[in-house]
């Protein structure tokens, strides 16, 4: 894996597959089209709501926002054709120790099972241990074991501390040492 920073810090990180780089305003629909495809059992709050939000053009103004990229998340954009297949990047996570990020990833419904996530997450965590953070977090659902398994692979434990939730399901927090 190699990775470079670009102009104002931006990282862009590139596996064999894959080129990890900052979101282009023009790829708000991608973004839009991961909030479509998200589990019914996603709180509504991370899905569109019933009069259609977050919009193409409210996602264009969070990509607009977000630059320059110095940690959050990349667009996971696949090399051989250069398609946009989702996101993978750190997060300053709200319920993880402070300066300890959050891996997030999330890909397209067509591109799941072709170990794009599980590349794309382990180019992030060596990019986060080359960055020297010691630490990394994430938060599942308990009932992701897709993402549980991406997690596994790229060396994450689970601490055994779980946040209950009856009504989206249990999340279990899930760290690895850098």
């Amino acid at each position: 894996m190699a990775h470079d920073v670009v102009g104002d810090d931006e990282v862009v990180l590139t596996t064999d597959r894959l080129r990890l780089r900052p979101w282009q305003v023009s790829e708000a629909a991608v973004i839009r089209r991961l909030w479509q495809e998200r589990d019914p059992r996603v709180p509504p709050h991370r899905r569109l709501d019933a009069d259609g939000h977050p919009t193409i053009d409210d996602l264009e103004q969070w990509v607009h926002a977000q630059r320059p990229v110095r940690l959050g998340w990349l667009a996971v954009e696949c090399t051989l054709d250069g398609e946009v297949v989702g996101h993978c990047g750190l997060i300053a996570g709200d319920r993880v120790p402070a300066g300890e990020p959050e891996i997030a990833f999330e890909l397209l419904r067509h591109a799941w099972g072709r170990g794009f996530a599980t590349e794309a997450a382990a180019a992030v965590v060596e990019w986060a241990s080359s960055s020297g953070h010691e630490r990394l977090w994430a938060t599942v659902r308990e009932w992701n074991t897709a993402s549980r398994r991406v997690l596994a692979k790229v060396g994450f434990v689970e601490t055994g501390r779980v946040e209950r939730d009856e009504v989206y399901g249990d999340t279990v927090f899930i760290t690895r040492f850098l």
